[in-house]
């Protein structure tokens, strides 16, 4: 699904202009990826957390050659599903 699919869900099922739905769809993901890009934990009841976590240096290889090299240190996004959520995928 992509978000011009969720935009015409959106004006089919609420009435409104397709360029209103679409506003809101980037509106809503801009919203969730400013608190993320500050930090902060996205909680959405019934759906899920979405969490900033900071991942170490740490030492990998090159699959190809075998050297070693260093990974440097980065801000990850992990999701964890709601049990409501886990709940309803598995039914």
């Amino acid at each position: 699904m992509r978000k011009a699919d969720i935009a015409e869900i959106i004006t089919e099922t609420a009435a409104i202009q397709k360029t209103d739905s679409m506003e809101m769809v980037e509106h809503v993901l801009d919203l969730i990826k400013s608190m993320l890009q500050r930090g902060e934990v996205v909680k959405i009841a019934g759906f899920g957390n979405f969490v900033v976590r900071n991942k170490g240096e740490r030492k990998g290889r090159n699959p190809r050659t075998g050297e070693e090299i260093a990974i440097t240190p980065r801000r990850v996004v992990t999701f964890r599903p709601s049990q409501l959520f886990k709940k309803y995928v598995n039914t």
